[in-house]
């Protein structure tokens, strides 16, 4: 019994409650620092999970296209978010969809703060939090060249920057939403650049991933207005109360700071947009020099084989050096003797 609790405190999330419901009870959860156990466990998980599809899925692909090392690192750093991506839309979208968050998005700010949380929902913020943890060994497990770590700690920051605040500030309903917008984005570029390092001239997947990223920047914009201009600017309970989980409801009523977050996050988003529209560009332009170099390559060999066809000969042909007619005689005229 001692070590079946030790092991439900690295397997199962701690911090369970009884609320009562019109129904009867329901068991939800809040957080605690016992979920740094539970998080290290899944650390674990997660490293050898992501062991396990690169040894028996990239590097089997690998050895068949046979890329240099640069294609080599981001092929296998795609093909690890392509499997982590899809596993979490799937799930981000089956939680909101049975917690009820789509068909009512009023539930994304009413009852602010949301302390307590579904079973389902804590769970995927600790797997959310352990999968990103990971990445940090993995620089090191994966030989990631130096050049390449900036901007992988960068990457990993800004995910676990957003996760870890609305998990700790209670704002999950809003951070799943917003999480499966991103993963979605991310699922189509990371398997856009899986095509294209299988066969160049395929970029189709990229074109599918443009639409999708602005779709989703643009619903993103809405969401973030809706909730922080209109929803939590609305909530009964507005003092400021640490232990009850509310930490800055008060401050939404000042149309100064509420303006203000909001224009941080449009700046945040305006400049995602441009470095997208920065990628497309060069992208295109990357497009178009191509297509000039080919063209200039394929006009060049025509006229290489215009140059190299045959001159065209006067009839009759050559034998030891004399025009001979095709009658085989001499074209040249003959000399008439004197009698």
């Amino acid at each position: 019994q001692v070590t079946a609790k030790t092991a439900f405190l690295f397997i199962l999330p701690q911090y369970n409650v009884s609320v009562p419901t019109a129904d009867g009870e329901l068991v939800h959860y809040h957080y605690g620092l016992k979920d740094l156990v539970t998080i290290l466990f899944y650390i674990f998980i997660a490293i050898i999970l992501h062991a396990v599809v690169q040894e028996y899925a990239l590097d089997k692909i690998n050895r068949r296209l046979h890329l240099s090392k640069v294609k080599h690192s981001k092929f296998n750093e795609s093909g690890q978010l392509v499997a982590f991506h899809l596993t979490s839309v799937m799930w981000c979208f089956y939680v909101v969809v049975t917690e009820g968050y789509v068909s009512n998005p009023r539930s994304l700010w009413e009852n602010y703060p949301h302390v307590y949380l579904p079973f389902q929902v804590k769970f995927f913020y600790l797997c959310q939090l352990a999968y990103w943890l990971h990445a940090l060994p993995e620089l090191y497990f994966q030989k990631v060249r130096k050049e390449e770590i900036p901007r992988q700690l960068q990457y990993i920051a800004l995910y676990l920057v957003h996760i870890a605040g609305a998990y700790l500030l209670n704002l999950t309903r809003l951070g799943l939403i917003l999480l499966l917008l991103q993963y979605l984005a991310e699922f189509f570029f990371h398997m856009a650049r899986l095509v294209y390092f299988t066969d160049e001239n395929n970029e189709k997947l990229f074109n599918v991933w443009a639409v999708v990223f602005v779709v989703t920047r643009l619903f993103t914009l809405t969401l973030y207005i809706l909730v922080i201009g209109f929803g939590l600017p609305r909530v009964e309970n507005q003092a400021l109360d640490p232990e009850r989980g509310n930490f800055f409801s008060f401050l939404f009523n000042n149309i100064l700071f509420r303006m203000s977050v909001l224009l941080l996050v449009c700046l945040f988003q305006a400049s995602m947009m441009w470095r997208f529209i920065h990628f497309q560009l060069r992208r295109w332009r990357e497009y178009w020099n191509e297509q000039s170099t080919r063209k200039r390559a394929a006009a060049a060999a025509v006229s290489a084989k215009q140059q190299a066809k045959p001159l065209k000969r006067d009839s009759g042909y050559h034998e030891n050096g004399v025009v001979k007619a095709e009658n085989g005689t001499s074209p040249r005229t003959k000399k008439l003797k004197s009698p």
